[in-house]
Parts: structure tokens; C-alpha cells; sequence
């Protein structure tokens, strides 16, 4: 009867001996967060089971403990990719749960100021997953050009910059689709409606839009701007913009060269973007146009300026003329100007 009673005693002690073992194992904390702004688990969506870990164990105190429960989870088989934010001292087992359960912290994505689509995803592929290679060769596509209505020209008129939601490991596909969706439900009935009362498509809106915002940052300034050129359109008069010739020459040396005066001699250059050779609008954007900047154009201001200049009285505004004999007098204050600060290029 003793050999019995000391067995199971000592069955007792084992048991809540190897309990306590795995309780410390499994339910202590074990996760180590140092950094609040680095607590986040990256994992891509062609990880295997290693690349997992290697993001995991850098965050834990003890990894075997970690592999262990992981093992009799099944997590190996059901990991989930995404960027998961963790919590200093969790357990093994509230980190394993998290991590399966799919919940991503979103990436606030925030996008403008980028003067082409290249620029633009090499900014996007810093905050997704997503490279800026799949990205352009996904937008660029001659299918998705055709089927939504774009040409490579047009295309830096897809993207509406603002502050959109992401997962960060969106793929280049899914990122052109929600793009693509943004685009469509930022040309409501009411801007459509005020497109085709000017005459214009969603497109050629977005490349007004871009030589207004290249004209002026000031955004009070912008809808009087959008009204010159509406007056020089209507008119069938060149447009001849400045910030056109500028983006024609850097094109022309691809986009390595900065200019801060135009020359007589720059607009002879012959690219399609030169306004002041070829009338009409550009083939496309000179830069991806802001929301300020199109509803600018959709929303111009009505006057008889035909020309504008910029002021060395009121710096970052323009003198606006009805006619070229005003316009020469502002033009030649202005070059006397750029001649005194030395700036001849």
C-alpha cells in the first residue's frame, strides 16, 4: 500500500511538474518589443515555414518554445502572409494565435508630389510589398492600358494622389485594381458632367490639371490659371507653357538635368509636349495631377487673361494680361529679374 501511495505521489509531482514546464513554455510572456515603432512581423506572400521564423525568433526570448507550440498548433502548415504588429510580453501562444488569425495592421499609404509613374511606385514599393518593377510592368501592360481606356502617355492620370489603406502585402495586381477603382469613383457623375461641359475627358482634365500645378503651388492662384488655359483652348490658341518645354527637354535627357529658365531657343524643341510648337494638349501629364489641381480646371475661374507671367513683386504669384503688349511689359520686368540673380539656366 506505501509502494502505491509513494507511485502515485510521485505521478502527482510529475504531472504538476511537467505542467508547470509547458505552462512556462507555452502561456509565459516570451515576446520581446524594444522598439514600438518596429513591433511588426513581416511575412511575404511567397514565404515558406524559415522565413517565417527568421521574422518570428528575432522578437523572442526563447525560440525553441516557440517552434515547440508552433509544432502542435500546426502553425508550419497555416501561416498567413501580411505584416502583423505584436505586443511586448505575449506568450508563444497569444503571438501563434495572432499571427494565424490573419489581422494585419493597415498601412496608411500616402502618395503626392510624384512627377511620374516610375517615381510614383518606387514611393509605393517602400511602404507594400509590392516592387516598383511589378508595379509598372502591371500598369504599363498593353491589355490593362487598352481595357481601362489609357495609354502610357495618359496613364500618370490613374492615380488620384490622397491617403488610402493598405495591406502591406498587396501585390502589384491588386494594387492597379484598387487604384483603378479610386479612379472611377473619383469621377463622380458631377465631375464627368463638368468634363464634358468643357469639352474634355477624364484624361485630358488630369493633363490640364498637371500644367496648372506646374504653373502655380499656390492653390488660391490655381483656378485662375485653369481659366487661362481654358480661354486659350476655346480660342484655338497654342497654349504655350513653359513648365511643357521644361518637361520635353528633361525627357529628352531623361529626367537628369534641372532647369530654372526657359530659353528662346528650348522652344524650338520638338516633342509633342511642346505647346508652344504644337497646339492642343500634351499627350499626357507632365506630372500626376492633384485633386486640388483637377477640380481647379473642373472648376476654373471665368476672365479675359490670355497671359501670365511670373511676379518679382508678389514671389510664388503671377501677373496675369489680356493682352501681349501687357504681358511683354511683366515679361521683360521678369527676365531683368532672373538676369540679377545669375539664374541662366
Amino acid at each position: 500500500m506505501k509502494k502505491i501511495l509513494v507511485v502515485l505521489g510521485v505521478m502527482l509531482v510529475l504531472g504538476i511538474g511537467t505542467s508547470a514546464y509547458f505552462y512556462n513554455k507555452f502561456y509565459l510572456p516570451n515576446v520581446i518589443v524594444e522598439d514600438v515603432e518596429n513591433s511588426y512581423i513581416y511575412i511575404k506572400n511567397n514565404a515558406n515555414y524559415e522565413d517565417v521564423l527568421d521574422s518570428v525568433k528575432v522578437f523572442l526570448k526563447d525560440e525553441a518554445s516557440f517552434k515547440q507550440l508552433a509544432e502542435i498548433k500546426k502553425y508550419p502548415s497555416y501561416f498567413r502572409a501580411g505584416r502583423y504588429k505584436i505586443e511586448n510580453n505575449w506568450s508563444n501562444n497569444e503571438l501563434i494565435n495572432h499571427l494565424r488569425s490573419g489581422k494585419q495592421a493597415e498601412i496608411k499609404l500616402v502618395f503626392n508630389n510624384a512627377g511620374s509613374v516610375e517615381e510614383l511606385a518606387g514611393k509605393i514599393s517602400r511602404q507594400i510589398e509590392a516592387d516598383s518593377a511589378s508595379i509598372i510592368n502591371y500598369v504599363t501592360d498593353a491589355n490593362f492600358l487598352k481595357e481601362n481606356k489609357f495609354t502610357k502617355e495618359s496613364l500618370p492620370s490613374l492615380f488620384v494622389p490622397n491617403t488610402y489603406f493598405f495591406y502591406w502585402n498587396t501585390n502589384a495586381e491588386n494594387f492597379s485594381k484598387r487604384m483603378l477603382k479610386e479612379y472611377n469613383s473619383f469621377w463622380n457623375k458631377n465631375r464627368l458632367a463638368k468634363a464634358n461641359k468643357l469639352g474634355l475627358s477624364p484624361n485630358e482634365v488630369g493633363t490640364l490639371a498637371s500644367i496648372v500645378q506646374k504653373e502655380t503651388v499656390k492653390r488660391e492662384e490655381r483656378k485662375v490659371v485653369a481659366g487661362l488655359y481654358i480661354n486659350r483652348l476655346n480660342n484655338n490658341w497654342k497654349l504655350e507653357s513653359d513648365p511643357t518645354v521644361i518637361f520635353a527637354l528633361r525627357k529628352k535627357a531623361g529626367f537628369k538635368i534641372i532647369i530654372r529658365r526657359v530659353l528662346f531657343n528650348d522652344l524650338k524643341i520638338d516633342s509633342p509636349y511642346n505647346t508652344y510648337k504644337y497646339s492642343g494638349l500634351p499627350p499626357g501629364p507632365i506630372t500626376i495631377p492633384e485633386i486640388d489641381a483637377i477640380d481647379a480646371v473642373l472648376n476654373y475661374k471665368k476672365h479675359s487673361y490670355f497671359f501670365m507671367c511670373a511676379s518679382v513683386t508678389n514671389q510664388g504669384y503671377h501677373e496675369f494680361a489680356k493682352s501681349l503688349r501687357q504681358h511683354n511689359v511683366y515679361a521683360r520686368k521678369y527676365r531683368n529679374w532672373l538676369n540679377k540673380q545669375n539664374i541662366t539656366r
